[in-house]
């Protein structure tokens, strides 16, 4: 594995930028198919608005999340922070940051947030599992050394190799990647098909999402901590169960999608 897809001259297209471009990409696609579907009142040309500001913020929260929980080598290393190449998106951030953007630009849209959230939900699942491709083709967000056949080297190079030289890691991306993929399946097939009432289907992306990631952290060698403890761990335990909540207090996965029930 190699971290660059291909080189012309100075221009170096990484796998880790392809990933986010085809995630983009193939996410647009979905979203604008189940706003049609729904018959959200947004235009392809909003659609693709409310995505790249979406996206934006994003990148943006998932950057600084990360900044945060490292601050003693960024403060160290201040030209490193817009260095996303490098590796250093937490996913917690990025969805706190998209969250927050989308919900700011359909709210001045007077469009319901929930309904909108449950169409983009199957498209950010398969996003973090592109993302996560990236991420083994980078070699970091890596796992720890295991004996088990599975285990892979990194090569020296890359964040997990320098690490662990000539050291079997466990693919944790990957063990996420097919995780995220099987959320897909779930939500865009089976979920997709039913009727629920307005923010069913991205509390359980959620909620889903928040266990895989509980679990695959265990395996990570290079967590973010909250003093002794993975803060991924520590926060995707506290999501999954407000959106358990959430889904419980709501019944949200009987009746009918209603505008009246937006928040």
């Amino acid at each position: 594995m190699h971290p660059i897809l291909f080189e012309f001259g100075p221009i170096q297209i990484r796998f880790y930028g392809l990933m986010y471009v085809i995630a983009i990409l193939v996410g647009s696609f979905l979203i604008k198919q189940e706003v049609r579907r729904k018959g959200i009142q947004l235009n392809d040309d909003e659609v693709m608005n409310f995505i790249l500001w979406s996206v934006l913020g994003g990148i943006f929260g998932a950057r600084i999340y990360y900044v945060v929980f490292n601050w003693g080598y960024y403060f160290a290393n201040p030209k490193e922070i817009p260095a996303v190449w490098h590796g250093g998106l937490a996913i917690h951030g990025g969805l706190i940051g998209g969250i927050l953007v989308a919900y700011l630009y359909l709210k001045r849209r007077e469009i319901s947030f929930w309904k909108i959230a449950d169409s983009v939900a199957p498209a950010i699942i398969l996003g973090q599992a592109f993302g996560r491709f990236g991420n083994f083709m980078n070699g970091d967000a890596h796992g720890r050394p295991t004996t088990l056949p599975w285990g892979i080297v990194f090569p020296s190079e890359s964040i997990a190799g320098a690490e662990f030289p000539n050291t079997p890691l466990h693919p944790v991306m990957l063990y996420e990647m097919a995780i995220n993929l099987s959320i897909f399946f779930f939500l865009w097939f089976v979920l997709r098909k039913r009727e629920y009432k307005n923010g069913f289907i991205f509390a359980a992306y959620i909620a889903l999402y928040s266990f895989g990631r509980f679990i695959v952290e265990s395996f990570r060698a290079d967590s973010l901590m909250m003093g002794p403890l993975r803060a991924a761990q520590v926060v995707s335990l506290t999501i999954a169960i407000v959106a358990l909540g959430a889904i419980l207090k709501g019944r949200l996965w009987g009746g009918r999608s209603q505008e009246s029930e937006v928040g």
